[in-house]
């Protein structure tokens, strides 16, 4: 066992206790990024001017109109700004653009006393446009050939050979939307300058480091003259990653031009007609399977839709390509990858990171061709499962194959699935109006930066006379519970009891050049670098109280706030009186932690190395009612069980697999962005701009029965004190909601009925997938000579639901060869 995964005698890691800001969090008392805006004298409130339109020219710009209303101090422009106009890590998102991108974008901002005079202020602005042609959605750039960035391929073996000597081949598409991240928390940054120049950003951000990059280069400044602090934030799940650079540069750029605080808050429209979302995915696929059942080959095209900017979408597409095996051994890959440039916002990251748009590419061809092969669906994901030896299409070798296999017998056996499906089919027998169908998937989803340079963490952990210490780190908190895992480990490291441990804010004066808060990595990095330094800590003071007892320093004992030696007669002494002793000898009570990842590495031009550290698993099992007369239905229960290696804090990590549940089976069944797509003056707008038009999942999408088991027997050897990284794998637990769907509406059809479904898989789309399995619309081809190449229906269009949707027989075409 290595010495980063070893675990002491009586730690505090593994214990099961609340979120370190519960109780702030419930009562109201956790200060957010806007709550210091009352604290702070003087501010001005910023607001910005938006495009009216998808695409255009900005041919004027006055702003005079805004100076003479009442409470406006100033209106920011591209002429204000000393250092380069531009909020973007690839240079490609002017602060202040000449041409509008989307609707909404932000051309100029408005300071002013009050919110409410930056608002007027904001209207008051004349800018006149000369409308471009736009582009919305990844079918017209596909058209169009709008495309940027890099495009990536994925090769293993000889596909062509494989597909033509496959006994199955099918064909199709699939298409799926993106996600609004809505954080309770919109976008916030209070931005100020000291009396030496010193610019100080409260920012809402993953990212502390390249926010702080960001706004020293649009102020003309080097990093060491702007510091910025993260308090926590009330949820990012990626969308603060990226999206919080340019909004601090706003923020301080008018303070550094006014001399006064300026405070920056997207209300809740505002944020969801400015920043980014999760990526819509379409994916062209042939698949083959052999006689039994086996994937054989794969050959798909994965096209992202990036809105205006790369922002994270290279990174994004390229775990895609990644993820697009999930869990399953297929022999021969190809997947070419491309970025879709449209006039929406710059879509970012989203838990997940384009890993769930990749396994998406299969689990759907899985469910979708097992009937057509005649097979149940969930045997069909068990045979093709990774076994001993195995490597992915880039060349890692899955070396804890066995995990899945695992978790998912151990589901089968707890869930009781066999006596259940056994009364779903008695059920389904019996109910003609209503149908219910039960659904297991995997997950294994890869645990590491891509771009290796990003896999290191920073602490500083400060020792006072008294005993007490305090924790700097690079991590981010945003509910997640990273700061409780690390007064965890601390005190772990130190054998002292919890209580003795505070943790600051995140700032980069503190920790320098820190990676974002993402990839799930947060614990495992930072957890690495404050055990790091507690350890030096913990070493110089063994030499300490090795004189004191007389014996070696590798005999000191540290456990629960006393310290002890082996061998010795002297009476333990408390950690308090050590590290007060240590003082007075001139023993140095402070360090600086690092961790970085070993073992990565990663070509991205080939698409081939060990890019993670290892791989995060999960099973997950619905059961869900559908209501054949309206396509509503009901999650009656879920089971899950969740490979979190040893768990640091079983409690924060139970929370995370059933919030990363809920949050992935709201993408899958209810949350669908709707812009206007159509010729007319709101071309491009928004639609779905708040709640009330953006479902979300609430208390009564949660499943009537909800089991979350952590898989036994799972240390990590490779990660701090054994455990796994949580943040994102649970989303994709989610899949088996919408694998049920599907089998619930098949269910409606005859047996061996194969359900295209989309995604979001809404009650609308539910419907016309009963309606269709009702009408024999489904997929189904009569095999020529030995084999066919069958193609799987498209999934409609938008008007594509009158009289019958999808309502085209396949053809049956002979494959090649």
């Amino acid at each position: 066992m290595s010495s980063l995964s070893e675990r002491p005698r009586n730690p505090d890691v593994g214990q099961a206790i609340p979120h370190e800001s519960a109780d702030l969090h419930v009562t109201g008392r956790a200060l957010y990024t806007d709550d210091l805006t009352g604290r702070t004298k003087d501010v001005l409130h910023a607001w910005p001017v938006q495009s009216p339109h998808a695409h255009a020219r900005i041919t004027r710009i006055d702003t005079t109109p805004a100076t003479r209303v009442d409470g406006v101090v100033r209106v920011l422009t591209a002429d204000d700004v000393p250092g380069v106009n531009d909020a973007g890590v690839k240079h490609d998102e002017p602060l202040f653009p000449s041409e509008a991108m989307f609707h909404g974008h932000a051309v100029v901002w408005v300071l002013g006393e009050t919110l409410e005079a930056a608002r007027l202020g904001a209207a008051a602005v004349e800018v006149d446009y000369e409308v471009l042609p736009s582009i919305l959605t990844t079918a017209e750039a596909i058209a169009a050939e709008s495309f940027q960035g890099g495009q990536p391929r994925m090769e293993r073996g000889d596909v062509d050979a494989a597909l033509a000597s496959a006994a199955h081949v099918f064909h199709g598409e699939f298409e799926c939307k993106g996600q609004e991240h809505f954080y309770l928390e919109t976008h916030a940054a209070l931005a100020q300058v000291d009396e030496n120049g010193q610019v100080f950003v409260q920012s809402s951000t993953q990212h502390p480091s390249e926010t702080q990059e960001i706004v020293a280069h649009v102020l003309g400044l080097r990093s060491h003259e702007v510091t910025v602090q993260c308090l926590r934030m009330g949820g990012g799940f990626g969308g603060k990653e990226m999206q919080p650079h340019g909004l601090a540069a706003v923020a301080a750029l008018g303070a550094v031009i006014t001399g006064r605080p300026v405070r920056l808050r997207l209300n809740r429209t505002l944020d969801m007609s400015m920043t980014g979302k999760r990526h819509g995915f379409h994916t062209q696929w042939r698949v083959g399977f052999d006689a039994d059942g086996g994937l054989v080959a794969l050959d798909a095209t994965l096209t992202s839709d990036a809105g205006w900017s790369l922002d994270l979408s290279e990174p994004v597409l390229a775990r895609a390509v990644c993820h697009v095996d999930n869990a399953y051994w297929i022999p021969h890959v190809r997947v070419n990858g491309r970025i879709a440039k449209t006039h929406k916002t710059s879509q970012t990251a989203f838990r997940g990171f384009g890993g769930p748009q990749g396994m998406l590419v299969i689990e759907d061809i899985l469910g979708r061709c097992a009937p057509l092969l005649g097979r149940d669906p969930a045997d069909l994901r068990r045979q093709n499962f990774y076994g001993p030896g195995q490597s992915t299409p880039y060349g890692q070798e899955v070396t804890q194959w066995d995990r899945l296999p695992r978790a998912w017998d151990q589901l089968l056996r707890t869930a009781d699935i066999a006596n259940r499906r056994q009364e779903i089919d008695r059920f389904n027998a019996t109910h003609p109006d209503t149908r219910r169908g039960l659904a297991l998937t995997p997950v294994k989803f890869g645990i590491s930066f891509n771009l290796t340079a990003f896999n290191q963490g920073g602490a500083l952990v400060l020792v006072y006379k008294d005993g007490s210490v305090l924790i700097n780190h690079g991590g981010t908190e945003m509910g997640q519970g990273l700061h409780t895992k690390m007064l965890q480990v601390a005190a772990t490291a130190l054998g002292i009891p919890r209580a003795s441990v505070r943790l600051a804010p995140t700032r980069t004066d503190k920790v320098p050049n820190t990676s974002a808060t993402a990839a799930s990595s947060g614990a495992d990095l930072n957890g690495g670098a404050v055990k790091d330094a507690c350890e030096q800590i913990k070493g110089r003071l063994a030499q300490v109280a090795a004189q004191h007892f007389g014996v070696h320093a590798a005999d000191v004992r540290f456990d629960g706030g006393t310290v002890s030696a082996i061998g010795s007669k002297a009476d333990p002494i408390p950690w308090a009186q050590l590290t007060e002793r240590a003082y007075f000898q001139r023993v140095q009570l402070s360090a600086t932690g690092y961790y970085r990842t070993e073992g990565l590495h990663w070509d991205s031009t080939v698409m081939r190395g060990t890019p993670f550290k290892y791989f995060a698993h999960g099973v997950a099992a619905a059961e869900v009612e559908v209501d054949g007369f309206t396509g509503a239905y009901r999650t009656r229960r879920v089971d899950i069980v969740h490979d979190v290696g040893d768990s640091l804090s079983p409690l924060v990590d139970l929370g995370q697999i059933e919030g990363g549940f809920v949050q992935g089976a709201g993408w899958m069944t209810l949350e669908e962005l709707v812009w206007d797509e159509s010729d007319g003056p709101n071309r491009g707008k928004l639609t779905t701009q708040a709640a009330s038009t953006y479902k979300l999942p609430s208390f009564s999408e949660m499943p009537e029965v909800f089991n979350v088991a952590l898989l036994p027997h799972a240390h990590e050897e490779g990660a701090v004190y054994g455990s796994k990284a949580v943040g994102e794998p649970p989303l994709m637990l989610a899949f088996c909601v919408r694998e049920a769907l599907r089998q619930a509406a098949a269910a409606f059809g005859a047996p061996g009925t194969s359900i295209d479904l989309p995604l979001p898989a809404t009650p609308e789309a539910v419907f016309w997938a009963v309606e269709d399995a009702r009408a024999g619309h489904a997929d189904g081809a009569v095999e020529r000579g030995d084999r066919a190449e069958r193609h799987v229906p498209d999934q409609p269009g938008p008007d594509a639901h009158a009289p019958h949707p999808r309502s085209e027989e396949l053809a049956s075409e002979p494959a090649k060869g």
